[in-house]
């Protein structure tokens, strides 16, 4: 399986989401390939934010290694699943995929843990808190069980 998540700016939280589905597939044994990805390239090449190494790391997940990219249309081929932070995230995806477009791989993440919900990963960037950094991190570590659990069955 490869799975892509995709944010704004790639620094905070698909980096964090990368991180973490791939911390849960490797315990797992699962041959998986995670990426991230954003919508702007703002940050392209750059590491994540520090308080994003910083609680990954808490939780045993190393994500300093990573490096921003921004999304590219090729990309709705090479992924089997591509999930955005947010509505923004979504309809940004769309647009730049254009013919590619797959409305079958793309999903917003926390409609795993809340189906149906279409609800946002807030973007912890804006408060630049640890908390909430945390708080991000809970909502993607609960989202990437569920999604893992699904396929298992």
């Amino acid at each position: 399986m490869k799975v892509l998540m995709v944010c704004l700016g790639n620094i905070c939280r698909s980096p964090l989401a990368e991180g973490i589905l791939q911390y849960k597939s490797d315990e797992q044994k699962l041959n998986w390939e995670i990426d991230s990805a954003g919508t702007g390239g703002w940050h392209s090449g750059e590491p994540p934010h520090k308080k994003a190494q910083k609680i990954a790391r808490l939780h045993g997940v190393n994500i300093s290694p990573l490096k921003a990219r921004q999304f590219i249309k090729e990309d709705m081929q090479r992924f089997d699943k591509i999930y955005v932070m947010d509505s923004d995230n979504y309809n940004e995806v769309k647009r730049i995929a254009g013919d590619l477009w797959d409305e079958r791989k793309v999903d917003l993440i926390l409609n795993e843990s809340n189906p149906g919900s279409n609800a946002s990963v807030p973007d912890p960037w804006y408060e630049n808190t640890d908390d909430a950094f945390e708080t991000t991190f809970q909502l993607l570590n609960e989202a990437c069980e569920k999604f893992l659990n699904k396929i298992k069955k």
